[in-house]
């Protein structure tokens, strides 16, 4: 179970906790995990989520040790473009993680596992998925936004 492995190191891994920087929180603390296809087929959800869960502690207790006041969330999202699970903690409320795009912040961590596990191309989009070019323009003209992505989010700062 290569996965639940990743998931539990990611707990000792460098942390940065940097306000002023969210550039070196985001490329320290954010992490790719990927799975074999047995890993996919053999994992349950629930295996999966209880090491998110552990992890999640895991840094809180990191973070509340050497006395940081501040706010800080771990947050879980599949990267359906990746195929990949990823990771990562920062300084900022669940509302103001550092995404380029629409997110849904929730204690949701089950779909966003479900989605993983159930991938069985990772990182490959089919043909039929994609949208040319004019069906593109078409669609600005009646939907300016992509359906936001969920990201399951779990406080491990002082502050809430």
């Amino acid at each position: 179970m290569v996965l639940l492995t990743w998931i539990a190191e990611v707990a000792d891994e460098p942390l940065a906790l940097e306000p002023a920087d969210r550039h070196v929180e985001w490329e320290t603390n954010t992490w790719s995990l990927g799975a074999t296809n047995e890993d996919r087929s053999s994992l349950s959800v629930a295996e999966v989520m209880a090491a998110f869960e552990r992890t999640a502690a895991a840094i809180r207790e990191r973070i509340l040790d050497p006395g940081f006041s501040g706010m800080a969330t771990f947050y879980v999202w599949h990267d359906e473009q990746a195929g990949q699970l990823r990771c990562s903690t920062g300084s900022v409320p669940p509302d103001a993680l550092p995404f380029r795009g629409t997110y849904v912040a929730s204690d949701d961590l089950a779909t966003v596992v479900e989605g993983f596990l159930a991938d069985r191309e990772p990182g490959i989009i089919a043909w039929s998925d994609l949208d040319d070019a004019q069906s593109l323009s078409e669609q600005a003209e009646t939907e300016p936004e992509v359906a936001p992505f969920g990201v399951w989010v779990s406080s491990v700062g002082a502050s809430h």
